[in-house]
């Protein structure tokens, strides 16, 4: 295991779901140190340092949402939740307590994975910055903001999400699941789609025929940038 492989921190008072993730997360290339409870964590969080935190939200004693409010105190250590209660309430108060991402037990192991790579990319990467340019739009990553010439245009939050996400690897295209595992608040990879089509209206002369926003068959979409 190559000491540079992303260290994360598996916290889960189950026993054979802790040793299933460890063994399968490590299979995919993650260095995994797990915790059985919130003040285990906490001791290996003295000790080590980690790149990520899976972590259940129903433990006895200290639960996941608190572990995850203290943690937001004194470090930016992205957390992703685990949980089997899939309300939307749930999933606010999870997101509000500080968590980076929140999935709803039971769950795929490949979509654990994807979800994980969208929190390290988001948090490993340098923050955008500069513009991107195409056709006549030129888009700011920092500011998520798309001009036409000199002109305004206005998008919507997942639109202005989605177009940053693709905006920082142009030419390199960017499957469904990744679109929306770092865009969990457009949904899933249907409503990727609708997405992709209301932003084709905005910057493509003609939509059914797009330049710039691209799809690749079999794999999702790139933007094609000058």
């Amino acid at each position: 295991m190559s000491l540079d492989a992303p260290h994360i921190l598996v916290v889960d008072d189950d026993t054979r779901l802790r040793e299933l993730l460890h063994k399968y997360l490590t299979e995919q290339g993650f260095r995994i140190t797990a915790a059985k409870d919130a003040a285990d964590a906490r001791a290996k969080l003295v000790s080590f340092d980690f790149d990520l935190i899976v972590l259940d939200i129903m433990m006895p004693g200290e639960s996941g949402l608190e572990l995850t409010r203290g943690l937001r105190e004194a470090s930016q250590v992205p957390v992703l939740l685990l949980t089997a209660m899939g309300e939307i309430e749930d999933r606010i108060a999870g997101l509000e307590s500080g968590a980076d991402d929140y999935l709803t037990k039971p769950f795929e192991p490949r979509e654990l994975v994807l979800r994980i790579n969208a929190i390290l990319r988001r948090t490993q990467a340098p923050a955008p910055d500069g513009q991107i340019c195409f056709g006549e739009y030129s888009f700011d990553l920092a500011r998520e903001e798309l001009h036409r010439g000199k002109e305004f245009v206005r998008l919507t939050a997942a639109e202005a999400s989605l177009l940053t996400t693709l905006a920082r690897q142009p030419g390199v295209p960017v499957s469904r699941e990744t679109l929306s595992a770092e865009n969990p608040s457009i949904g899933n990879t249907r409503a990727i789609d609708v997405q992709v089509t209301r932003l084709r209206r905005k910057i493509e002369e003609n939509p059914r025929f797009p330049r710039h926003l691209q799809a690749v068959r079999g794999v999702g979409y790139v933007l094609i940038a000058d």
